[in-house]
């Protein structure tokens, strides 16, 4: 079993920055390829992005590209989303998850473990 728990959601203006965390426990982290995705109210949850073991590739949503970035630090066990130029649009619940096959995803079926989320707000 891996455990995730997202941190660092909130409200933020539009334009602001966020950075959200995501703390990871009970395997070996740099197993896991590490995805960030989001639920937007009434909506499906969608892919945002994602970060192989190494952190040496990373792949993203059309709609976040240039914006956000995503990273790991495979010796604290962590996966952040550092997210820019927010825009209402972006307002979500954040989901940290984590995948053992070896490869990029950006379906939820690429996954084995899911975080609980953090909100993010982006309004004036």
């Amino acid at each position: 079993q891996v455990q995730l728990v997202e941190s660092g959601g909130g409200l933020v203006q539009p334009g602001g920055s966020l950075r959200l965390s995501c703390a990871a426990s009970g395997r070996t982290f740099s197993n896991y390829v590490m995805g960030w995705f989001r639920q937007a109210p009434g909506k499906n949850r969608e892919f945002a992005a994602t970060i192989n073991r190494s952190g040496g590739a990373k792949y993203y949503a059309d709609s976040v590209k240039g914006r956000f970035t995503i990273a790991r630090d495979n010796t604290k066990d962590m996966v952040y989303l550092h997210m820019n130029r927010l825009k209402p649009e972006d307002t979500a619940v954040y989901y940290c998850a984590a995948g053992a096959a070896n490869f990029l995803s950006s379906r939820e079926d690429g996954y084995d473990y899911w975080g609980q989320g953090t909100q993010v707000t982006v309004s004036s």
